[in-house]
């Protein structure tokens, strides 16, 4: 006779068969993660520091929405998603910081925020200032685009900063963003500023390499 298992110990008539069910098994869920920042060929798929100078240069090229947009992804490491569902209230001016939503928990609600440059708020501040009412988004929405659209203004800053690869997305962009801030700041703050539920998840980020790593060295060097 077959069997098959399940969970609660019943018993199945399958095609007219009585089909046993074995004893409950207990499933113990532990988190792990394997992740590396280097793609299958090796690359990097963050952008670094002298990357990262050259993308937020580059910006001021363009329209002062994209800038805007681009610089935010820039300055708080969150995913393209976030950014682009950013309402005008998320900006909080008076704490200098935005208040993001990290979407990609399985609980709605998560919220974060992130501080941002004083310039930077002053941009976002006139900008909004002048906007008039979309059609389609409203006023209270931050952007006027989607977020395809975002994804693409973000590969024309890095086309036009000669970045390239896997790392010329907006996803590079957060790896960069992570890979700086986990050498300047303690990791439980760079967890909260990512929307990293584990700490695991962050701590990839200490994997750095290449100018990374030698500012690193340097730190070690300097301090006899």
């Amino acid at each position: 006779m077959s069997h098959f298992p399940c969970l609660f110990g019943r018993e199945y008539i399958i095609l007219g068969q009585l089909i046993p069910c074995l004893p409950a098994t207990r499933f113990i869920m532990t988190y792990t993660t394997d992740y590396s920042l280097f793609d299958r060929h090796g690359q990097r798929k963050y952008l670094n520091s002298r990357e990262r100078n050259s993308f937020y240069t580059s910006t001021g090229q363009f329209p002062l929405e994209i800038k805007l947009f681009c610089l935010m992804v820039y300055f708080t490491g969150a995913r393209i998603s976030e950014i682009a569902d950013l309402k005008v209230p998320g900006i909080d001016f008076s704490n200098r910081t935005v208040i993001i939503q990290t979407l990609k928990r399985r609980k709605k609600g998560v919220y974060r925020q992130v501080p941002l440059p004083d310039f930077l708020l002053d941009e976002l501040k006139a900008y909004i200032g002048k906007r008039a009412v979309h059609p389609v988004y409203g006023k209270e929405r931050l952007w006027f685009f989607s977020t395809r659209t975002a994804s693409r203004h973000i590969k024309a800053v890095m086309q036009k900063a000669g970045i390239e690869g896997h790392r010329a997305s907006a996803r590079g962009l957060r790896h960069g963003f992570a890979v700086q801030a986990v050498m300047k700041v303690p990791i439980t703050q760079v967890q909260v500023w990512l929307g990293h539920a584990y700490l695991q998840t962050t701590s990839i980020y200490v994997r750095v390499s290449g100018t990374e790593e030698r500012e690193l060295a340097e730190k070690l060097w300097a301090s006899g």
